[in-house]
C-alpha cells in the first residue's frame, strides 16, 4: 500500500516542484499560459470527456451531488470557525470551500483510480467549479451578476459536453481525437503551473495559514463521511469522493482574493500552507479511499 500511494503522489508533486523550480529561476509571467488551460486546453478536456460514448450522465449523478454537498457543508462548518477566530468569513470560508480540484485532483485522480477515473475527475471538478464562479463570487461580493459565469470557455464546454450526452450525439473520430490531445495538455500543465504559482505567495499569517490547512481536508472529509449512508456511490466512485473532499484550497481563491481586493495576503497563507500540507493529508485520504 504504501508503494502504491507513493507511485500515485510522487509524480504529483515532483510535477509541481518541477514547475516551482524553473519558476524560481526563470521567474516567468504564465499570464499566456493560465489563459490557454483556462479558455482552450480545459474546456477541450471536459467536453471531450462528457461528449465520449462511455459518460453517461447518469451514472454521476450521485457523485455530482455528493461533489456539491462537501462544498457546501465545508462552508456551513467553517463559517462558525471564522467568527471564532475573529476571521473575515469572506477570507477563510471560500478556501475551506473551494479545493484544488483542477490544478492538482484531476491528475490526483486519474494517477489513483486509472484513465477510466477520468469522467468522475471532471465531474466534481466541473461541481466545484461551477459553485466557485457562482456562490464564491457572490461571497466576494454581493453585486457579481450571475451572466459571467455564461461567458466562460468551461461553462460552455460543459453544457456542450451535457447536450451531448443526453441527447446520445457522438462526435466523428476526427474530431474527438484532436479534442482529446488538447485536453491531455491540460493535466500535467495545471500540476506545472501550479509549483509556479505558489511561488508568488508568502508565509505573511502563518498561523492562520496552518489552521486552514487543517480545516480545509478535516471538514471536507467530515461531510464526505456524514454522506456516505445517503449516497449509492460505487467503491470506485466513493474513492474519488473522499479524496476530492481532502485536497487543499485551490489557488484560485488567492486570485480571487487579489481581484476582489479581500485581504489577498492572508488567503496567500491559507492557500499556501494547505498545499503544503496535502503531503500528508492526501496520502491519508488515498489510503483510505484504496484500502
Amino acid at each position: 500500500m504504501f508503494l502504491t500511494i507513493l507511485n500515485i503522489v510522487f509524480p504529483v508533486f515532483a510535477v509541481i516542484g518541477a514547475g516551482a523550480a524553473w519558476g524560481r529561476l526563470r521567474r516567468p509571467d504564465l499570464g499566456l499560459v493560465n489563459r490557454l488551460n483556462m479558455e482552450v486546453f480545459v474546456p477541450a478536456l471536459v467536453f471531450a470527456v462528457m461528449a465520449g460514448k462511455d459518460f453517461q450522465i447518469a451514472a454521476y449523478q450521485q457523485l455530482a451531488l455528493g461533489a456539491a454537498a462537501v462544498v457546501l457543508g465545508s462552508g456551513l462548518l467553517s463559517w462558525p470557525l471564522a467568527r471564532l477566530l475573529g476571521v473575515q468569513t469572506r477570507t477563510f470560508v471560500p478556501p475551506m470551500m473551494f479545493n484544488n480540484t483542477g490544478n492538482m485532483g484531476i491528475p490526483l485522480l486519474v494517477l489513483a483510480f486509472g484513465q477510466e477515473a477520468l469522467p468522475a475527475a471532471v465531474m466534481v471538478f466541473v461541481v466545484e467549479m461551477l459553485l466557485h464562479f457562482t456562490l464564491g463570487l457572490y461571497i466576494l461580493d454581493h453585486r457579481t451578476h450571475p451572466s459571467v459565469l455564461l461567458k466562460m470557455p468551461i461553462v460552455q464546454a460543459t453544457f456542450a459536453g451535457l447536450a451531448f450526452s443526453l441527447f446520445g450525439w457522438t462526435l466523428p473520430q476526427a474530431l474527438a481525437v484532436p479534442l482529446e490531445m488538447l485536453g491531455q495538455i491540460s493535466i500535467p500543465l495545471m500540476l506545472f503551473a501550479l509549483g509556479v504559482r505558489l511561488l508568488d505567495v508568502d508565509f505573511s499569517d502563518l498561523r492562520l495559514g496552518l489552521i486552514g490547512a487543517a480545516v480545509c481536508p478535516i471538514v471536507g472529509v467530515a461531510v464526505a463521511l456524514l454522506l456516505r449512508p445517503w449516497l449509492a456511490l460505487p467503491g470506485e466512485q466513493w474513492g474519488v469522493l473522499l479524496v476530492f473532499a481532502a485536497l487543499p484550497p485551490a489557488v484560485l481563491n488567492f486570485m480571487l482574493a487579489e481581484q476582489y481586493s479581500q485581504e489577498p495576503q492572508r488567503v496567500a497563507s491559507i492557500v499556501l500552507v494547505g498545499n503544503f500540507a496535502s503531503i500528508v493529508f492526501i496520502p491519508l485520504a488515498l489510503w483510505w479511499a484504496l484500502g
